[in-house]
Protein backbone atom coordinates (compact mmCIF):
# COMPACT_ATOMS: atom_id res chain seq x y z
CA UNK A 1 0.00 0.00 0.00
CA UNK A 2 1.46 3.53 -0.51
CA UNK A 3 -0.52 6.90 0.75
CA UNK A 4 0.45 10.01 -0.27
CA UNK A 5 -0.74 13.27 1.62
CA UNK A 6 -0.62 16.87 -0.09
CA UNK A 7 0.11 20.21 2.16
CA UNK A 8 0.57 23.70 0.77
CA UNK A 9 -2.31 24.57 -1.55
CA UNK A 10 -4.62 27.53 -0.23
CA UNK A 11 -5.29 31.02 -2.28
CA UNK A 12 -2.74 33.60 -3.94
CA UNK A 13 -2.90 36.65 -5.97
CA UNK A 14 -1.98 36.91 -9.36
CA UNK A 15 1.65 36.87 -9.74
CA UNK A 16 1.89 35.56 -6.59
CA UNK A 17 3.90 32.29 -5.73
CA UNK A 18 2.92 28.58 -3.78
CA UNK A 19 4.50 25.66 -2.97
CA UNK A 20 2.64 21.93 -3.28
CA UNK A 21 4.73 19.02 -0.75
CA UNK A 22 3.04 15.60 -1.16
CA UNK A 23 4.85 12.93 1.67
CA UNK A 24 4.71 9.35 0.28
CA UNK A 25 4.53 6.25 2.81
CA UNK A 26 5.02 2.84 2.12
CA UNK A 27 6.42 0.84 -0.55
CA UNK A 28 8.19 3.72 -1.94
CA UNK A 29 11.54 3.29 -4.43
CA UNK A 30 13.51 6.45 -5.09
CA UNK A 31 13.18 5.10 -9.14
CA UNK A 32 9.29 5.18 -9.14
CA UNK A 33 7.70 8.14 -10.68
CA UNK A 34 6.07 10.62 -9.34
CA UNK A 35 4.03 13.67 -10.26
CA UNK A 36 1.25 16.26 -9.85
CA UNK A 37 -2.00 16.12 -11.89
CA UNK A 38 -4.61 18.96 -11.55
CA UNK A 39 -8.64 19.22 -12.16
CA UNK A 40 -10.40 22.47 -12.62
CA UNK A 41 -14.12 22.50 -12.64
CA UNK A 42 -15.74 21.38 -16.14
CA UNK A 43 -12.29 20.13 -16.87
CA UNK A 44 -10.85 16.87 -17.41
CA UNK A 45 -7.86 15.64 -15.11
CA UNK A 46 -4.25 17.16 -16.71
CA UNK A 47 -0.87 16.26 -15.95
CA UNK A 48 0.98 19.13 -14.76
CA UNK A 49 4.45 17.90 -14.13
CA UNK A 50 6.18 14.15 -13.37
CA UNK A 51 9.77 13.12 -12.12
CA UNK A 52 11.48 9.73 -12.11
CA UNK A 53 15.16 8.64 -12.44
CA UNK A 54 16.23 12.19 -12.17
CA UNK A 55 13.77 13.67 -15.33
CA UNK A 56 11.44 16.03 -15.08
CA UNK A 57 8.54 16.52 -17.60
CA UNK A 58 5.96 19.46 -17.82
CA UNK A 59 2.93 20.85 -19.58
CA UNK A 60 3.44 23.48 -21.90
CA UNK A 61 1.55 25.58 -19.77
CA UNK A 62 3.08 25.99 -16.90
CA UNK A 63 7.19 25.64 -17.83
CA UNK A 64 8.96 28.31 -16.90
CA UNK A 65 6.44 28.68 -14.00
CA UNK A 66 6.52 25.23 -12.34
CA UNK A 67 9.45 23.68 -10.95
CA UNK A 68 8.83 19.70 -9.91
CA UNK A 69 11.59 18.58 -7.19
CA UNK A 70 11.98 14.92 -5.03
CA UNK A 71 13.87 14.34 -1.96
CA UNK A 72 17.31 12.34 -1.78
CA UNK A 73 14.93 9.71 -0.54
CA UNK A 74 12.19 9.83 -2.96
CA UNK A 75 9.65 10.17 -0.57
CA UNK A 76 8.45 13.24 -0.76
CA UNK A 77 7.83 15.74 -4.14
CA UNK A 78 7.56 19.09 -4.42
CA UNK A 79 5.89 21.24 -7.12
CA UNK A 80 7.42 24.98 -7.02
CA UNK A 81 4.90 27.20 -8.34
CA UNK A 82 5.49 31.09 -9.60
CA UNK A 83 3.74 33.73 -11.59
CA UNK A 84 0.64 31.87 -10.80
CA UNK A 85 -2.53 32.99 -13.10
CA UNK A 86 -5.95 32.64 -12.32
CA UNK A 87 -6.14 29.36 -14.71
CA UNK A 88 -4.25 27.65 -12.67
CA UNK A 89 -7.03 27.54 -9.67
CA UNK A 90 -7.09 23.64 -9.74
CA UNK A 91 -7.48 20.75 -7.60
CA UNK A 92 -4.18 19.72 -7.84
CA UNK A 93 -3.42 15.64 -6.81
CA UNK A 94 -0.43 14.16 -6.11
CA UNK A 95 0.32 10.61 -7.90
CA UNK A 96 2.48 7.40 -7.41
CA UNK A 97 3.22 5.02 -10.44
CA UNK A 98 4.66 1.81 -9.31
CA UNK A 99 7.09 -1.16 -11.21
CA UNK A 100 3.35 -2.92 -11.45
CA UNK A 101 2.38 0.54 -13.15
CA UNK A 102 -0.44 0.74 -10.41
CA UNK A 103 -1.38 4.06 -9.58
CA UNK A 104 -2.24 5.64 -6.12
CA UNK A 105 -3.79 9.23 -6.05
CA UNK A 106 -3.87 11.60 -3.05
CA UNK A 107 -6.89 13.01 -1.84
CA UNK A 108 -6.67 16.47 -3.75
CA UNK A 109 -6.08 20.05 -2.56
CA UNK A 110 -7.25 23.35 -3.72
CA UNK A 111 -5.45 26.03 -5.48
CA UNK A 112 -7.28 29.49 -6.00
CA UNK A 113 -5.25 32.03 -7.70
CA UNK A 114 -7.59 35.41 -7.43
CA UNK A 115 -7.53 38.81 -6.51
Amino acid sequence: QVRLVESGGGLVQPGGSLTLSCIASGSIFSSDAMGWYRQAPGKQRELVADTTRGWANYADSVKGRFTIARDSAGSTVYLQMNTLKPEDTAVYYCYFRDRGNADYWGQGIQVTVSS
